[in-house]
Formats: C-alpha cells, sequence, structure tokens
C-alpha cells in the first residue's frame, strides 16, 4: 500500500462515520440514545418515526459501529457505543450553533414564545448549587432521572408538574433542565412555572453535557 491508497482508505472509512451522522433523524436518535439505552419503540416515539424507519436508521448507525444492542431476554436495547459517540455528536452541534446562523435563529425564534430571556448555562448552575440557592428540577421521564442525573437535582417529569406545584418553593430559583439545547421539556416547565410565579430558568445545555464537564451526578439505587 503506498501512501495514496493508505489516505484514500484512511480518510474513506472514516467518511463511513460522518455519512452515518450525516442524516437529520440519526443524529436525534444519537441526541435520545445520550440518555442511556432504549428498545426501538421508544425511540420510534420519542423521534416521530415508524418503527421500521427507526430500525433502519439504528441498523445505519450500528454498521458504523456507532450504537450497539444488549439483550435482556426478548428485550433488545440499542446505546451508544461509547462516551465518544455523544463528544463527536456534541462537537458537531455545537460547529453547527457558532458556523450556521439559521441554527441560533431557528432556535431563537421558537423559544422567543417561552420568554426565557436568561438561560442559566452549566458553570452557572454548579455555582449555585454550591452556594444552596436554587432547586433543580429534572423534567425528563423518570427513568432517564433513575439512570444518572444532576446532584441534588428532583424528578418531576413534565407531565407531573401541574400536580406538584405545591412541593415546589417559590422562595428560591428554580433551574429546570432536560435532554440538552434542542429538548424542549425544560422549556414547556420554565413556561408553566413562570405562569405561576415562580423565578425560573431552564439550564442552556441538558443532563449528558453535565456528564461530559464531570460535573456531581447521583444515580437511584433504590429503584
Amino acid at each position: 500500500m503506498n501512501k495514496r491508497e493508505f489516505k484514500d482508505k484512511i480518510y474513506g472509512e472514516l467518511a463511513k462515520v460522518t455519512k452515518a451522522m450525516g442524516n437529520p433523524h440519526r443524529m436525534e436518535i444519537i441526541d435520545l440514545l445520550a440518555q442511556g439505552p432504549f428498545p426501538v419503540e421508544q425511540i420510534a416515539n420519542a423521534t416521530g418515526l415508524s418503527i421500521a424507519n427507526t430500525s433502519q436508521h439504528l441498523q445505519t448507525l450500528k454498521h458504523a459501529r456507532l450504537v450497539q444492542i444488549t439483550r435482556d431476554g426478548n428485550f433488545i436495547r440499542y446505546s451508544l457505543a461509547g462516551e465518544n459517540v455523544y463528544n463527536a455528536w456534541a462537537g458537531l452541534r455545537e460547529l453547527g450553533m457558532v458556523y450556521n446562523s439559521e441554527v441560533d435563529k431557528v432556535v431563537k425564534d421558537f423559544r422567543k414564545g417561552f420568554n426565557d430571556l436568561d438561560p442559566v448555562n452549566a458553570d452557572d448552575l454548579l455555582k449555585m448549587i454550591e452556594k444552596k440557592n436554587v432547586v433543580i428540577l429534572d423534567v425528563r421521564p423518570e427513568e432517564e432521572y433513575n439512570r444518572g442525573h444532576i446532584h441534588r437535582a428532583i424528578s418531576v417529569p413534565l407531565e407531573q408538574l401541574g400536580d406538584r406545584l405545591k412541593s415546589i418553593p417559590k422562595s428560591k430559583t428554580i433551574v429546570a433542565y432536560c435532554r440538552g439545547p434542542f429538548c424542549l421539556y425544560a422549556d414547556e416547565a420554565v413556561a408553566t412555572l413562570t405562569q405561576k410565579g415562580y423565578n425560573a430558568k431552564r439550564m442552556t445545555e441538558g443532563f449528558p453535557d453535565w456528564v461530559q464537564k464531570g460535573y456531581p451526578v447521583e444515580v437511584e439505587t433504590t429503584k
């Protein structure tokens, strides 16, 4: 193998990885799987795809070795092959948000309706935790919370928020977070809390970004 053949082979193999990621549905699937393993049915429900279409996308990601499967009896769950997969997606997401002005415009235009003009980033939230002047709400589904969550966060799935408002103190700042920058659970939670008179903000990033920074997390070991 000469130098040219070597380079063609290397870049050709790397292109298979970027080709596998270079689809909006597969990007969303990677973003979802950053929360942990899911069966194909849940992935299809979360992404609005048919089960057959979801399976095809998962097979493409699997062939590129970006996702893996685990079996529990008759159940099959898909997960990211490793943390590097999420790191690559997060880097691509950041690249798009910095250099593609349309991405930033779409996000800002959509969020105008939520009246959340002052979100909190992960670094600022860590300082607020240290000062103990914040209540953190994890508004993802409880299953995802149990797998891992921000230190001292309380699980309040979005669909339960209305019934649990009385247990949330108004004397502190409330910060809600969910799966990531493009997840809307936190936006909806902040909108509800603000309407009820709370000083509520969302965290700019999501739980996987918090983990990526090496910030403190907890896992529910009793469930």
